[in-house]
């Protein structure tokens, strides 16, 4: 009995079975808590002086880009797409499979830059029109250039005695209506291009299947469409931002630099309470100090560049010239006068605040409350492939997906905010005017400003 019961346990050691272990990275759970924060870390200073010199030589091109206006700002964002999407391609790249599959890696690159083409040509299609008719040469050029002979004789003709250097409100019924008719031929031109284009890309990617590699192509296919969606869609209304007025893309951007900036520092010198799992170095105390610099700097910044028609205007063209516009209610100031309690030492006795101001506030508090979260949204990406950053494009900050997995968040709430809240208070004559004479022919024109003569007349008779 006794040797039965002591070779029990030993038949049993021989069959003992082994949890599967995890493919994540291993979290901080198992290690001491509070061991990667930033004030705990030796090498802080070290990689802090990396990320400030950086910082400074980013910070300092961006400013030079501003200066230079819309276009260089859009070509900025064209750029910054196409390091992002280079750096998420090659997350799921495999060599070994790419070596059998010639040509692959350039159908990637192929819808890329179709989804680009289909995202810009809806925003600037309408600018491009309004440039060439607004610039003598250039209309001139492309009437010339006309294959039909009729063509050129009808509007020569229509536009011979015009000055196209007067207002667009001034123009003859030739050049409206060439307005109206090229900004249709562009539209017709971009989408006929891009059902071609996009055909071609779903041929190709059929034509290139080859047996034994069809999830791995049916996976990187599923996974460049995830990236149209998360690099090309969100860039979008960062640009549609930058056309209603560098205002809105420059305020929203300086918050999430502004808020990330703040929560590193405030953890660098006070961080202790973990803030959230995903990103062991995030502490509530920077969180919550970034907060707060983010929502002061909102309604300090929007004051300052709510001044500048060159960042309030917005741009109906592609060209590169000065602006000059209505800035509209949002940028006129108000004055308020302090109450009594304010000490009688303090030097002002009321206080200049902008309209917009109070938009920045709310842009504040999604900076500093909601765009984090797609840094940690990030984080969790990262991890789950058991990386450290996206790439190595920028020393100190990782890739260029590292910098914009909050940017793109910021883009879209701007974007919606705007056309929500802030464009319809911001409404002018000018703008109206402008919107008609772009989006309305001269026939339609005409019938708008009967049917207002008709609204005005009956106005005046119930006044009698």
């Amino acid at each position: 009995m006794q040797k039965e019961h002591g070779s029990a346990p030993a038949a049993n050691t021989g069959r003992l079975r082994h949890r599967k272990r995890s493919n994540e990275v291993p979290t901080e759970d198992s290690k001491e808590n509070g061991r990667h924060l930033l004030i705990n870390d030796q090498s802080k200073y070290r990689s802090m002086l990396t990320r400030v010199y950086s910082s400074i030589w980013m910070i300092g091109g961006f400013v030079l880009i501003i200066y230079m206006g819309h276009l260089c700002i859009w070509a900025m964002v064209v750029v910054i797409q196409i390091f992002m999407a280079k750096e998420l391609f090659n997350l799921l790249r495999k060599a070994h499979e790419d070596s059998h599959l010639p040509g692959f890696r350039l159908l990637n690159w192929h819808f890329f830059f179709t989804a680009m083409l289909f995202v810009y040509g809806r925003i600037l299609s309408q600018r491009l029109v309004n440039t060439v008719t607004s610039d003598k040469f250039l209309y001139q050029l492309l009437m010339l250039t006309s294959t039909n002979p009729g063509t050129q004789a009808k509007y020569l003709l229509r536009v011979d005695q015009a000055n196209l250097g007067q207002s667009k409100r001034a123009w003859p019924q030739g050049v409206e209506y060439f307005m109206y008719t090229g900004s249709c031929f562009a539209e017709y031109f971009m989408y006929t291009g891009l059902v071609f284009l996009n055909t071609s890309c779903f041929m190709w990617f059929i034509l290139t299947l080859k047996k034994k590699m069809y999830k791995y192509q049916f996976s990187q296919y599923a996974w460049t469409h995830m990236i149209l969606i998360v690099v090309s869609t969100q860039a979008s209304f960062t640009v549609a931002n930058i056309f209603e007025g560098i205002f809105w893309f420059l305020l929203p951007a300086s918050l999430i630099v502004i808020n990330d900036i703040a929560a590193y520092f405030f953890g660098f010198f006070f961080g202790r309470t973990p803030l959230i799992k995903l990103s062991p170095k995030k502490t509530w105390e920077g969180f919550i100090g970034a907060s707060v610099t983010t929502i002061i700097s909102a309604f300090m910044l929007a004051n300052i560049m709510g001044r500048y028609e060159w960042l309030t205007c917005p741009r109906k063209d592609l060209s590169t010239r000065w602006l000059h516009c209505d800035p509209g209610p949002l940028f006129k100031p108000e004055y308020f006068t302090l109450p009594v309690w304010v000490p009688k030492w303090f030097p002002w006795r009321e206080a200049q605040v902008l309209p917009v101001q109070w938009h920045a506030v709310w842009l504040g508090l999604f900076a500093s409350i909601i765009a984090p979260f797609g840094g940690f949204f990030a984080s969790g990406f990262k991890r789950a492939f058991k990386i450290k950053d996206f790439g190595d494009s920028i020393p100190g900050h990782g890739g260029m997906t590292d910098r914009m997995d909050c940017q793109m968040v910021m883009a879209v709430f701007a974007y919606i905010y705007h056309q929500s809240f802030v464009g319809p208070q911001s409404l002018s004559i000018e703008m109206i005017l402008d919107q008609i004479l772009m989006n309305l022919s001269f026939k339609e024109q005409r019938a708008l400003y009967m049917k207002l003569g008709q609204i005005i007349q009956e106005m005046q008779f119930e006044e009698f």
